[in-house]
C-alpha cells in the first residue's frame, strides 16, 4: 500500500515538474504578465513555408492548426502569395488536408485588387495569369496609369519589365504597386527569387517610390483584425523574418519565428521574435501557456 503511493506521489511530482519544465520552455512566448492577463485572442498565421511547402503540410500541421481552433482562438490566414488566385490557392489548402474557409484568408493579393479599384487605377499587371483573374479587367480605351506587381516569374522577362519602366518614366504620378517585395520564397527545389528585386530594380531605374501593399504593411496586419481584438491579444506565425515577424512585431503584435520554409538562421531579426519555435505544430501551444500561467503562478 506504502509503495503504491508512493509511486503514485512520485509521478504526480514527476508530472508537475514536466510541466514547469514546458512553463519555462514557452514563457517567453508572449512575455507574458500576471499582472495584465492579457490573454491571447488572435493568430495570423503564414501560409507558405508556415503552413505548407507547395503541395507538401509542414510536420504534423494540419492537426496543429485544428488543436488551435478548438482553443476558440481567432484565426486569419495573412498572406503575400500572389502566384494563384485566392480560389486557387483555397482549393490547394483543403486539398492538402486543411480546414480552411474563404473568408478567412487575408492576402496582399485581395488587398491590392481594393486599392486598384478604390484609387481606379488603370494598371499594367506584372502578376500570374492565374492571380489575374482576381483583378479588375483593364480599359483598353485608356492608357496605363500605373504597375501592379507581384510574384510571376513567368513574366519577369526584358520586354515586359521594359515596358512597366517606360509606363512609369512616362508620367512622375504613375503608380508603382508592390502587392509584396519578398526578397525569396521556398521551393522544394531550394530558395527562389521573390518579386522584391523586380520592384527595387523599377524603383532605381525610375525614381519611382514602390506603394507596399502585403506584409511587413502595418495596415494589412491591422485589417486582417477585428474591432474588438487589441494587437497586444494576437501573435502572428510565420517563416519570413522581416515580413512576418519584425513587421508584425513593429505594429505591436507577438511574433512566433518558425525554422521551416525561408527561414534562415543567419538573419537577424530587430526587434527579435517572441520565440523561435521548429515548426507550426510546436508553436500552438503559445495558446495554452497563459492559462498554465494563471494557473500555477510560481515564480519562475
Amino acid at each position: 500500500m506504502y509503495t503504491k503511493y508512493l509511486s503514485a506521489f512520485c509521478l504526480n511530482q514527476y508530472h508537475h515538474k514536466q510541466q514547469l519544465l514546458i512553463i519555462k520552455r514557452y514563457k517567453n512566448l508572449w512575455n507574458y504578465s500576471i499582472k495584465s492577463k492579457m490573454p491571447i485572442k488572435a493568430a495570423l498565421i503564414d501560409l507558405s513555408g508556415t503552413l505548407h511547402v507547395e503541395d507538401q503540410p509542414t510536420p504534423d500541421a494540419v492537426n496543429a492548426l485544428q488543436r488551435l481552433r478548438d482553443s476558440g482562438v481567432m484565426i486569419k490566414f495573412v498572406t503575400n502569395t500572389t502566384k494563384e488566385s485566392r480560389q486557387t490557392l483555397l482549393k490547394r489548402l483543403q486539398s492538402i488536408g486543411f480546414q480552411v474557409d474563404k473568408d478567412e484568408i487575408h492576402s496582399s493579393l485581395s488587398a491590392a485588387v481594393e486599392y486598384i479599384k478604390r484609387e481606379k487605377l488603370n494598371p499594367f499587371y506584372l502578376v500570374s495569369k492565374d492571380a489575374r483573374s482576381d483583378f479588375p479587367a483593364n480599359d483598353e480605351g485608356k492608357p496605363y496609369d500605373s504597375v501592379a506587381i507581384g510574384l510571376a516569374p513567368d513574366e519577369f522577362y526584358y520586354e515586359n519589365l521594359n515596358k512597366a519602366f517606360n509606363i512609369l518614366l512616362a508620367n512622375k504620378d504613375h503608380k508603382l504597386i508592390a502587392i509584396h517585395e519578398g526578397k525569396y520564397y521556398k521551393r522544394k527545389d531550394g530558395l527562389a527569387l521573390g518579386p522584391g528585386c523586380f520592384v527595387k530594380g523599377l524603383e532605381y531605374a525610375t525614381g519611382t517610390k514602390s506603394i507596399l501593399i502585403g506584409k511587413p504593411n502595418e495596415y494589412f496586419f491591422k485589417s486582417a483584425l477585428s474591432d474588438d481584438i487589441n494587437v497586444e491579444e494576437c501573435v502572428m506565425i510565420g517563416d519570413d523574418t522581416k515580413d512576418d515577424i519584425v513587421g508584425a512585431m513593429k505594429v505591436g503584435l507577438k511574433g512566433l519565428q518558425v525554422k521551416t520554409g525561408k527561414y534562415l538562421p543567419d538573419v537577424v531579426a530587430d526587434p527579435p521574435p517572441t520565440a523561435l519555435v521548429e515548426n507550426f505544430s510546436e508553436a500552438w501551444l503559445a495558446k495554452i501557456v497563459p492559462l498554465i500561467l494563471v494557473s500555477f503562478p510560481t515564480k519562475l
